[in-house]
């Protein structure tokens, strides 16, 4: 276990710190629970470790007190590097005695669980396990407010390093299509993302899926993946979108996620360049609304963005969320920029990092999405990362 690794643990683990979180929130304790890996926060929040895991487990954290880790007796392992005494058990009875005891007398506490899946990204605990634990005499509530695990400097620093890798290659994808048309030499949307997963891997770069690379209409659908059959060519005149994520590759790293786009040719038509303005409009207010020195709920950066959007006349063109949490995964667990897919209430915390991403997309013709990053230190001190984009790329 390395160094940076040891010290995230730690960090997560402060018990006195989550606990003084559970006081302010006026709780109980907080109740994490998994089985078979359904809950991915409570397995990334205690760093369970991938292995076999077939029985449920629950670690209680309570508002005083030392924690409690209900595990089955023949696997014990998940929850064995964490703090607490062990409460081991074997059948589904002596489970819910288990559970019975350690919320007696307990009002309310916090599940990954969200109030009519109101933010699906922190809705993981099922139906049946939130019956079985209200029928003890407890009211469950989000535990959205307590999972908030700020960046350390370190894990800042490698994810401002990703964004600057990705920034440079886009520049050498641009530069890679760009030579292949001055030759006529032919290329595809495929060539291109095989290219920038190349780039990626040469630069100790790694992701969960994708690049994307859209040529003109597919640039309008904002989850296209160019398969390698079915893949547009691109040839002069083209409109192009690439969009890619990546992190380090060493443990901790932190995701950085950009967007760009350009057009094979001398210059954009006018569409273009009036659909690309209004993007980067909406992308600057809702930035400059983020370095404000206030506080700020996810869905208000989105409306910031969505307002200049609908203004314009373009608003059932932008069909997602303005931006979304980064961490260790790409889409995080944190605060999203929304109130289009979600009203997300949570407040935009200190050590947080996202996505600004406002789009408009013409189907059948074109799509303009402009993406970069944003690293929340605190209210008024921000840092944007991945580069800007200020105009259109031209190829030619």
């Amino acid at each position: 276990m390395g160094t940076e690794h040891k010290e995230r643990l730690f960090k997560k683990m402060n018990i006195d710190q989550i606990q003084q979180q559970i006081k302010d929130h006026n709780l109980d304790g907080w109740l994490l629970y998994d089985f078979r890996g359904s809950n991915e926060i409570a397995c990334q929040f205690l760093e369970i470790k991938k292995q076999l895991v077939t029985r449920r487990f629950f670690y209680w954290i309570p508002r005083d007190g030392e924690p409690v880790k209900v595990v089955h007796g023949i696997e014990k392992q998940p929850l064995a590097h964490l703090p607490g005494k062990e409460h081991a058990y074997y059948s589904w009875q002596q489970l819910h005695l288990a559970l019975k005891e350690l919320l007696a007398g307990k009002k309310q506490i916090a599940m990954e669980y969200s109030k009519n899946a109101a933010l699906p990204t922190v809705s993981k605990v099922d139906g049946g396990t939130l019956d079985l634990v209200r029928t003890l005499g407890v009211d469950v509530v989000s535990s959205a407010p307590l999972l908030h695990t700020p960046l350390t400097p370190h894990q800042i620093e490698l994810h401002k390093e990703a964004a600057a890798q990705l920034d440079q290659i886009v520049d050498q994808a641009w530069s890679f299509i760009s030579e292949h048309l001055k030759r006529g030499d032919p290329i595809d949307e495929y060539i291109v993302r095989q290219e920038i997963l190349n780039a990626m891997d040469a630069r100790g770069l790694e992701t969960d899926s994708g690049p994307i690379c859209a040529v003109n209409g597919h640039s309008a659908d904002p989850h296209y993946i160019p398969e390698k059959e079915t893949a547009s060519s691109i040839q002069k005149g083209d409109f192009v979108l690439i969009d890619l994520w990546a992190k380090r590759a060493v443990p901790g790293s932190i995701y950085a996620d950009i967007c760009r786009v350009a057009v094979c040719d001398v210059k954009p038509t006018e569409k273009q360049k009036e659909v690309f303005s209004i993007v980067r409009k909406a992308q600057k207010t809702a930035c400059e609304l983020v370095k404000k020195p206030r506080a700020l709920m996810g869905w208000e950066v989105d409306k910031a963005a969505r307002d200049v959007i609908e203004k314009a006349g373009f608003g059932q063109n932008f069909f997602h969320r303005t931006g979304h949490s980064i961490d260790e995964k790409d889409h995080g667990d944190g605060a999203n920029f929304d109130n289009y897919e979600t009203k997300d209430d949570r407040p935009l915390l200190a050590g947080s990092c996202f996505s600004i991403e406002p789009a408009i997309y013409l189907p059948g013709e074109f799509g303009v999405r402009l993406e970069h990053n944003i690293v929340f230190f605190n209210m008024g001190e921000v840092e944007i990362t991945g580069g800007i984009q200020e105009e259109v790329r031209t190829l030619i």
